[in-house]
């Protein structure tokens, strides 16, 4: 899907491209691609590396072009996948009066950072104010969605306390490999931002937005790495409670068996068809079925003094 807008001195959508307006592309086409290629010369491996999924944030130049790479957070809309929070890469290209992005992906920040500034009915003084303000927007939406993951953790560790269950465990290990993917792309957008600052002309009101979006980025990670500590300290308590369960049931089925051994052994002994002197005894079953019932009985205390029952 391709829009164009304009950005100053607020956003407003046009027909066609306009100098120094801003292309946004979204999951592009075929004849999208061709549009950025043919007509714009935008060097083709651009649009390749922004496919891919997992390109790193950096930033590259060639012929006048500044290629961009942000990894910007994701929720992915299957429930089946195995990371329901993760990120994808967004491109921003810039070249004199062009200022393009492109993501393969149609993601929540993106439409909230469109109608966030239209409500407001503000713009961006130039791409340049634009591109650090999409830095500013995905921090704040990897914030947003931290507390959203930390949420889903505390609910996990509610139902567990209630009672152990597979589904929640996979949960929270699913909810591990986002917080590992969100700290790595927070990582990479500061490095990338470092890089950024010194190769955009920046003015003095940038200044003062990149020292904004350096705070929310370090909060960010902060944050990830604070829950990710966490959830890792979780995983590790609940792994020890079942791995205790698992040695009590067992200690347990284990007394058991040798409680039940030695009666077992005394109605095999005296079950024999050979002469043991109770044969004929009219008394010979009782007294057999009280000594084995004494035995289990002394046997079910000596476990219990030692806490093995």
């Amino acid at each position: 899907m391709r829009t164009f807008w304009k950005i100053k001195p607020q956003i407003e959508p046009l027909e066609k491209w306009e100098p120094n307006c801003w292309i946004q592309i979204t999951s592009p086409t075929e004849e999208e691609s061709d549009y950025l290629m043919k007509e714009l010369q935008m060097p083709d491996y651009f649009l390749s590396d922004i496919a891919d999924v997992d390109e790193r944030p950096r930033v590259e130049t060639e012929d006048g072009w500044t290629m961009i790479i942000l990894r910007v957070p994701y929720m992915n809309p299957t429930k089946e996948s195995r990371s329901p929070y993760s990120t994808v890469p967004l491109g921003i290209i810039l070249k004199k009066d062009i200022c393009i992005t492109v993501c393969y992906f149609i993601t929540k920040m993106m439409n909230d950072f469109l109608s966030h500034y239209q409500r407001k009915g503000k713009g961006f003084t130039d791409s340049v104010d634009m591109t650090f303000r999409l830095f500013l927007s995905s921090s704040i939406w990897y914030l947003k969605f931290l507390k959203k993951i930390n949420y889903e953790i505390e609910e996990a560790k509610h139902d567990l306390d209630k009672s152990i269950d597979n589904k929640d465990l996979i949960n929270l290990s699913y909810m591990q490999n986002s917080l590992t993917y969100f700290m790595n792309s927070i990582r990479g957008n500061e490095t990338l931002l470092s890089q950024v600052k010194f190769k955009l002309p920046v003015d003095e009101l940038d200044a003062d937005l990149i020292e904004d979006v350096t705070i929310e980025m370090k909060q960010a990670r902060e944050s990830a790495l604070i829950y990710s500590n966490v959830l890792e300290g979780t995983m590790n308590t609940y792994a020890s409670v079942i791995n205790n369960n698992m040695n009590t049931v067992m200690r347990l089925m284990t007394s058991v068996s040798i409680i039940l051994m030695f009666p077992t052994l005394i109605a095999s002994l005296y079950g024999m068809n050979l002469i043991n002197g109770l044969e004929n005894n009219p008394w010979g079953f009782p007294v057999i079925l009280t000594g084995a019932i004494l035995l289990s009985m002394i046997l079910i205390g000596a476990f219990k003094k030692r806490r093995w029952l």
